[in-house]
């Protein structure tokens, strides 16, 4: 059984949304604000955590940046308001998010969002293990990185990204396909956000990420790796 945290200070809202994955056989725990829901992803180590991302104490952002500072790779989904500007979706993307929701939303759409992200680590089995190139390691299993002999912290994203990239060495991936078989569904907000998580890795993995090696642009078609 699949664990779902909920971490959301909107009381009513979270019992729906408790209520509504539990009838799809989840076990779901909650949350009413973000440091209890930082401290309950530490100990029950969800399988996927639904993130409202204006909360009292610690916000969204917040909790999904020490998620992935603690190592914790949950997939995350982030609630953001009707209103709530762009730059905060892609924002929330960048720190290590795989997807977001605007309220309101149906139970169903909730549902099948869950249903994919989850889909999505269980039917990419990792064609990659163990790959090293310019004293970066990377272990594709373990979801473990490292550069020069010290820790790189990666997201969930950036693994199943350069994952895609590093088995088509030197062919060029299209940014719709990196959409199609990454996030793997339609409604992503634009490609643009692919372009922000190859700066972020860049700045991870390349010696001079201003001038990278490895993670190569394509002008106008995508981007290629080359060791």
């Amino acid at each position: 059984m699949k664990k779902i945290l909920i971490v959301d200070d909107d009381s009513v809202l979270r019992e729906s949304l408790a209520a509504g994955l539990e009838a799809e056989g989840y076990s779901v725990s909650q949350a009413r604000d973000g440091r209890e829901g930082l401290g309950r992803a530490s100990e029950w180590r969800p399988d996927l955590v639904v993130l409202d991302l204006v909360m009292p104490q610690l916000g969204g952002l917040d909790v999904c940046r020490k998620m992935r500072e603690a190592g914790i790779e949950s997939p995350i989904i982030i609630l953001t308001g009707e209103k709530k500007e762009e730059i905060d979706k892609v924002l929330g993307l960048e720190l290590g998010a795989d997807d977001y929701m605007v309220k309101p939303f149906g139970m169903s759409e909730l549902v099948a969002r869950v249903h994919a992200v989850l889909r999505r680590g269980q039917l990419r089995p990792a064609a990659l293990e163990d790959v090293t190139f310019s004293g970066v390691h990377l272990n594709f299993k373990k979801k473990t990185a490292s550069k020069a002999g010290k820790v790189i912290h990666l997201t969930a994203k950036e693994f199943d990204l350069l994952e895609l990239l590093i088995s088509r060495e030197g062919e060029v991936v299209t940014r719709e396909t990196i959409l199609n078989e990454v996030w793997d569904y339609d409604r992503f907000p634009t490609t643009r956000t692919i372009d922000t998580f190859i700066h972020n890795l860049r700045k991870k993995i390349e010696d001079d990420p201003a001038n990278p090696v490895h993670l190569l642009t394509v002008p106008w078609s995508g981007y290629k790796f080359q060791k």
